[in-house]
């Protein structure tokens, strides 16, 4: 298999990982205050993907961090352990704390369980998942963030998210009442607010060219904090609040409610994390482990977050100039150590995050060191500037994760779906209501289930379901024929991948895969099989693909679903 050669730092990576840290920065803090944990625990998951997973996984691009697609599974776990504190008759700061310290625990477990899946080679989990059911996720985690995330950025406060029993507004219920959820806004938050949306969508937009080289989120945080301290008179820390008539009602601006809360002895308290870890005093609460719900997060975060770290992995290597390819599960084992370790340290979860990534390799980076540098400038800023990092306006990090959020949730992924196939937009959207509905495990299931049913009706046999019906055979000395009958679909692919690397690339020959005796080969199988045969180049082989001359394909896209036409019927194209 190919490998990686030896990096070598350069000055393109010290460049690069400046960079990147300019944009993770702010990202790290919203992203750690929108999942319920304390600002400061974004910087330190960034800081350990930075500096230690980069020592374990080769993958040359990526950067491991705290990303927007875990919000949701973080403020989940963080509120079930919040009610499990309350119910022990917990002061609301008391709970604040115990929430936080499970939700730990239930990092640590789960970072361990990514080991395992790094350890047994489970970087072919993203395999296993159809593609349209995991944009479907993605999706519905972009509008749960934004619809968080909008009452943030115009200053609702906390007590018109909660329904009529006094608990957090379900994700539905939120888009549904938010019209009349934003009548309480606060209207100085909201200019803030509002300033940095139109930065974060406008300067991309009408400004490409300048946005490549001062990121918006840098530019969100130069003009908003001085907007807010300056012109609007936002409270510095340890100032009084400031009350302010506006539109007949009295509103209130708050230091501690409408700004970052960054400890000023942040390294200190790393710093003594690690010598009572070496002490034997952990901080997490493992006692949350004896309770049904904790195990739930835990697959979650195992689970969705080794999918989209393995997802943004593989995109990373797609954008390499170099065309270099990482090992994912490598990458996986490095995800998994630094997750567990983090965790131990007051750190939420990270992955290898695709948005920072992208600006790894658009500032121009060579190696893995440069994630390196984004880690080491984020330490440094922790320790130097923790003053600074107070004087950030919530509202102003909230504007850049509505900005993700609807990123994740464009309406060009919903056409980008289409263009697979009708059936590809069902299963995408019936999983984004699934997640909507009920929450992340169960959504993704439900797309899932409904993948299966579409391909039932389509014709798959249920013998075929998850087992591929494979006839193997030498053509001659140098290539294998594999002949697959029934269906050939995602459910079934790690098996039939298994059989296409053993007798291919791993005895270095060349293999023909025979379609023809197939009733039903679906869009994740095709698209698997064009990408499978690019790794069979890059060792000098070749994988062809054939039998397909009788399969209809509707989308009349390239990896559309393939379906076997009737006796007597033609395809009409």
């Amino acid at each position: 298999m190919s490998t990686l050669s030896r990096p070598s730092f350069s000055l393109a990576d010290l460049r690069s990982g400046f960079m990147v840290f300019l944009i993770a920065l702010p990202l790290c803090l919203g992203i750690a205050g929108a999942s319920g944990c304390p600002p400061i625990a974004g910087i330190y998951t960034a800081i350990f993907g930075g500096i230690f997973a980069s020592l374990i996984s080769n993958s040359a691009l990526t950067i491991k961090g705290p990303a927007a697609g875990l919000i949701v599974i973080v403020l989940g776990c963080v509120t079930d352990s919040a009610a499990l504190a309350s119910a022990q008759g917990m002061s609301e700061a008391e709970i604040a704390i115990a929430a936080y310290r499970m939700t730990l625990a239930v990092a640590v477990v789960a970072g361990a369980c990514q080991i395992g899946f790094g350890a047994m080679r489970g970087g072919i989990l993203g395999d296993f998942f159809p593609s349209s059911a995991v944009h479907g996720l993605l999706a519905s985690i972009g509008v749960i963030i934004m619809v968080k995330q909008i009452p943030v950025a115009f200053g609702v406060p906390k007590e018109a998210l909660l329904d009529a029993q006094h608990h957090a507004m379900e994700p539905l219920d939120l888009i549904f009442h938010l019209p009349s959820i934003l009548l309480h806004f606060n209207p100085l938050v909201a200019i803030v607010g509002l300033v940095g949306i139109i930065i974060m969508f406008g300067l991309p937009t009408l400004f490409p060219k300048v946005a490549k080289k001062l990121p918006p989120q840098v530019v969100v945080l130069l003009v908003t904090v001085p907007l807010a301290m300056f012109v609007l008179g936002m409270p510095r820390p340890g100032q009084p609040d400031r009350a302010y008539m506006a539109m007949g009602q009295e509103f209130v601006l708050s230091a501690k409610t409408h700004l970052v809360n960054v400890p000023d002895n942040a390294l200190s308290q790393l710093s003594e994390r690690g010598r009572g870890l070496l002490a034997g005093s952990f901080y997490p609460d493992f006692a949350v482990l004896r309770h049904a719900f904790a195990w739930k997060w835990v697959a979650l975060f195992a689970i969705i977050g080794s999918l989209e770290s393995l997802l943004s992995a593989k995109a990373v290597d797609l954008l390499d100039p170099l065309k270099r390819k990482t090992d994912l599960n490598r990458d996986l084992l490095a995800v998994g150590v630094a997750n567990t370790a983090v965790a131990f340290f007051g750190g939420i979860p990270m992955i290898a995050e695709i948005v920072r990534s992208r600006a790894n390799i658009d500032n121009g980076a060579q190696t893995r060191y440069s994630n390196m540098v984004h880690g080491f400038c984020l330490l440094a800023a922790v320790a130097a500037i923790p003053g600074l990092l107070n004087l950030i306006p919530l509202s102003a990090l909230a504007a850049m994760l509505i900005f993700t959020g609807f990123r994740l949730a464009h309406p060009r992924e919903f056409v980008h779906v289409l263009h697979y196939g009708r059936e590809q937009l069902v299963v995408f959207v019936a999983t984004i209501v699934g997640v909507l509905a009920t929450d992340l495990l169960i959504g993704i299931f439900i797309g899932i289930g409904v993948k299966l049913l579409i391909h039932y009706v389509n014709g798959m046999p249920l013998n075929s379901v998850f087992k591929p019906i494979l006839q193997i055979e030498q053509v001659d000395d140098d290539t294998y024929c594999i002949r697959a009958s029934k269906s050939a679909v995602f459910s079934n692919w790690l098996q039939f991948r298994r059989q296409i690397v053993t007798y291919g690339i791993l005895q270095e020959k060349n293999v023909i895969v025979d379609l023809s005796d197939t009733v039903l080969v679906d869009h994740s199988t095709m698209q698997k099989l064009l990408d499978l045969r690019e790794d069979f180049a890059r060792e000098h082989l070749t994988l062809t693909i054939t039998g397909l001359d009788q399969h209809s394909n509707p989308s009349l896209h390239p990896v559309g679903t393939r379906i076997r036409i009737p006796a007597g019927e033609t395809t009409g194209v």
